[in-house]
C-alpha cells in the first residue's frame, strides 16, 4: 500500500509540475507568434514607406493619380456643367507648357543619342543592331495590322445607321496618292537642309492651276469679210506640288544623325573630343528631364481634364461608336499583353511583366502627351535606369523607333478604314483588304511622332481603297483618347524592342566591353611603367646629387688639412714626421690625395 501510495503521489506531483510547463509552452509560442506578426506587419510598413520615399515611384504615383483625378473631374464637370471655350482654354494652359518643354528635348536627344551611340560602335555592331530593330519594326507592325483587321472583321462595329445618329462627314476632300505619300518619305529622309528639317517637312499637295490661253476668233462680217478677235479662255486643274509645312522633320534629322556617327565612330582618335562633346551633350538633356519630372504630373493632370471638357455630346458619341472603341482599345491589349509579351518571352526568356512594370513610368506619361517624341527621354530613362539596358541600344533604337515603329497607330488604321467602309455598306475583297494592311503598314512607318499623326496617314489607307476621306470626321469625337492608347502602344513597342536587342546583342557587346577593358588596362599598364621608370631616375639623381655633396664636403675638408700642413711648414712643404717614416703614407699626405674624386667612390667616410 506504502508503495502505491508513494506511485500515486509521485504521479500526482509530476501532473502537478507538467501542467504550469505546458501553460507556460503555450504562452511562449502565441508571443512568438504575436512578435512574427508584428514583425512582418513592421517588415511590410517599412518596405512600403522605403517605396513611397523612393523619388522614381513618388513620380509614377503621382502621375497615376493625375490621369485619374483629370479623368474624373473632367467627366463630373461635363455632366453637372458645360464650361466655356474661355475656361477650357485656360485649363489647358498648364498642360500645354509641359508638352513644349518636353518637345523642347525632342532634337538635342535624338541627336546626341543617336550620335554618341553609333560612334562608340564599330560598324559590324552597329549594323547587327540596326538589322535586329528593323525586323522587330516590320514583324510586330504587320501584326498589329493582321490582329486589328481580324478583329474589326469578327465584331464588325460598323453599321450604316451610325451616319444618321452622328451626321455625315464634313472634312473636305483629299486625294493623296500612295506613290505621293512614298516620294514625301524618301524627300524627308535626305533633307536638304538639316538646319530647316528642325522647323518644316516636305508634304505633297494639290494646287489649283488657272491658266488663261488666248486664241483667234474668226467671224462674219456684214460686208462679206472676216473678222479676227484674240479670245482668252480659263482652263483650270489641278496639279501636285511638294511644299514645307510647320512641322519638324524628325525622319530626316535621325538618317543625319545615324551617317553623322557611323562616320565618327571610324574616325578613330581624331574625333575623341566630337564624340565627348555629344555624349555629355545627351547626359544633360537627360537631366534635364529629371527636372521636367517634377512638373508631369500637374502638367497632365491638365492635359486630361482640358480633353474631356472638349468633348461634344458624350453619351451620344459613345452609343455611336463605343463598339468601335472597344474594338480598338481591346487590339491594342492584345498586341501588348500578347503579342509583344510572347515575343519578348520566346527571346530572352524572361518574364515580360517584369519588363513592364519597369516602364510604368513612361507608360503614364505616354497616355497623358499623347506624343512618343515628347515620351521619349522618360523611355530612355526607364530603360537605363530601371531596366539597365546598354546606352549603346537605346541611343540607336529608341529614336528610330520613335520615327518608324508605331505598332498601335497601324492597328489603329486598319480598324478605322474598315470601320468606316463598313458604315457606307461597301464590302471589302480579300485583295482590298491586303491593300488595307499594306499601306497601313507603310502610313504607320511614314507616321510622324506626333500628336493625332494617325489621322492624317489614315487619308492614304482610305484613299487606297476607294472610301471617302471626309468620313474620318466621324471619328474624331474619340480620336483623343484613342491616340493617347495607341501612343503608349507605340512606346511600349519601342521599350520591348530596345530589350530583345539588348539580349540578342549582349555577348558582342560584352566582348566590345572586354576589348575596351583590355585596351584601357594596357594603356594604363604602359603609363604606370612609364611613371616607374621616371620615378627611379628621379631617385638615382637624388641619390647621385646626395653622393656628390658628400663628396664636395670631403674634398674640401682635405683640401683645407693640406693648407693647414703647408702654413705649418717653414719651407712650404710637408715635413713627415720621424716616426711616421716607416709607416705607410697617411691618407691626408699630398701624395695619397686624390685629385678628383669620383661621384660613385664607395669610400664615402
Amino acid at each position: 500500500m506504502d508503495s502505491n501510495e508513494e506511485e500515486y503521489g509521485t504521479t500526482f506531483l509530476k501532473s502537478d509540475t507538467n501542467k504550469p510547463n505546458e501553460n507556460t509552452d503555450y504562452e511562449m509560442k502565441t508571443t512568438n507568434q504575436d512578435k512574427k506578426r508584428e514583425t512582418n506587419r513592421r517588415n511590410k510598413l517599412s518596405k512600403f514607406k522605403k517605396w513611397i520615399m523612393n523619388l522614381d515611384n513618388l513620380f509614377v504615383t503621382f502621375t497615376v493619380l493625375a490621369v485619374i483625378l483629370g479623368m474624373t473631374i473632367g467627366l463630373l464637370v461635363k455632366i453637372y456643367g458645360s464650361p466655356s471655350p474661355r475656361t477650357i482654354y485656360l485649363l489647358s494652359f498648364p498642360g500645354e507648357l509641359l508638352m513644349n518643354m518636353l518637345k523642347m528635348l525632342i532634337i538635342p536627344l535624338i541627336v546626341s543619342s543617336l550620335i554618341a551611340g553609333l560612334a562608340g560602335l564599330d560598324p559590324k555592331s552597329s549594323g547587327k543592331i540596326g538589322s535586329y530593330a528593323l525586323i522587330y519594326y516590320v514583324v510586330t507592325t504587320m501584326l498589329a495590322v493582321i490582329l486589328g483587321i481580324g478583329l474589326v472583321l469578327c465584331i464588325h462595329p460598323g453599321d450604316t445607321s451610325i451616319k444618321d445618329e452622328i451626321g455625315e462627314g464634313t472634312i473636305e476632300e483629299r486625294r493623296p496618292e500612295t506613290l505621293d505619300s512614298l516620294l514625301d518619305l524618301l524627300r524627308n529622309l535626305f533633307p536638304e537642309n538639316v538646319v530647316q528639317a528642325c522647323l518644316q517637312q516636305q508634304q505633297s499637295s494639290y494646287v489649283t492651276v488657272v491658266k488663261r490661253p488666248k486664241y483667234i476668233r474668226l467671224t462674219d462680217g456684214n460686208n462679206g469679210t472676216l473678222n479676227m478677235e484674240n479670245k482668252t479662255k480659263l482652263i483650270t486643274y489641278e496639279a501636285i506640288k511638294a511644299k514645307y509645312v510647320d512641322s519638324t522633320n524628325v525622319l530626316g534629322l535621325v538618317s543625319f544623325s545615324i551617317i553623322f556617327g557611323i562616320i565618327l565612330g571610324q574616325m578613330g582618335d581624331r574625333a575623341v573630343i566630337m564624340v565627348q562633346f555629344f555624349t555629355v551633350l545627351n547626359e544633360v538633356v537627360m537631366r534635364m528631364v529629371q527636372v521636367i519630372m517634377l512638373y508631369s504630373p500637374f502638367g497632365i493632370f491638365f492635359l486630361i481634364l482640358s480633353k474631356m471638357l472638349e468633348i461634344e455630346n458624350l453619351s451620344d458619341t459613345a452609343k455611336a461608336l463605343g463598339l468601335y472603341m472597344v474594338t480598338v482599345v481591346t487590339g491594342l491589349a492584345i498586341h501588348l499583353l500578347g503579342t509583344l509579351a510572347l515575343l519578348y518571352y520566346s527571346v530572352t526568356r524572361k518574364n515580360p511583366f517584369t519588363f513592364y512594370k519597369g516602364l510604368f513610368q513612361a507608360w503614364i506619361t505616354a497616355l497623358g502627351t499623347a506624343s512618343s517624341a515628347a515620351t521619349l527621354p522618360i523611355t530612355f530613362r526607364c530603360l537605363e535606369q530601371n531596366l539597365g539596358i546598354d546606352k549603346r541600344v537605346t541611343r540607336f533604337v529608341l529614336p528610330i523607333g520613335a520615327t518608324i515603329n508605331m505598332d498601335g497607330t497601324a492597328l489603329y488604321e486598319a480598324v478605322a478604314s474598315i470601320f468606316i467602309a463598313q458604315i457606307n455598306g461597301k464590302y471589302l475583297t480579300i485583295i482590298e483588304v491586303f491593300i488595307v494592311s499594306l499601306t497601313a503598314t507603310l502610313a504607320a512607318i511614314g507616321a510622324a511622332s506626333v500628336p493625332s499623326a494617325g489621322l492624317v496617314t489614315m487619308m492614304l489607307v482610305l484613299t487606297s481603297v476607294g472610301l471617302p476621306t471626309k468620313d474620318i470626321s466621324l471619328i474624331l469625337a474619340v480620336d483623343w483618347l484613342l491616340d493617347r492608347i495607341r501612343t503608349s502602344i507605340n512606346v511600349m513597342g519601342d521599350a520591348v524592342g530596345a530589350g530583345i536587342v539588348n539580349h540578342l546583342c549582349y555577348k558582342e557587346l560584352a566582348q566590345k566591353d572586354a576589348e575596351i577593358d583590355k585596351e584601357i588596362d594596357e594603356v594604363v599598364e604602359e603609363y604606370t611603367r612609364e611613371l616607374s621608370n621616371v620615378t627611379n631616375i628621379t631617385d638615382r639623381e637624388k641619390r647621385n646629387s646626395s653622393s656628390i655633396g658628400r663628396h664636395n664636403k670631403k674634398r674640401m675638408s682635405l683640401a683645407a688639412a693640406m693648407r693647414l700642413q703647408e702654413n705649418t711648414s717653414p719651407l712650404g712643404t710637408v715635413m713627415p714626421n720621424q716616426s711616421t717614416i716607416n709607416e705607410p703614407e697617411s691618407p691626408t699626405s699630398k701624395s695619397y690625395l686624390p685629385m678628383n674624386i669620383h661621384p660613385n667612390d664607395k669610400n664615402d667616410n
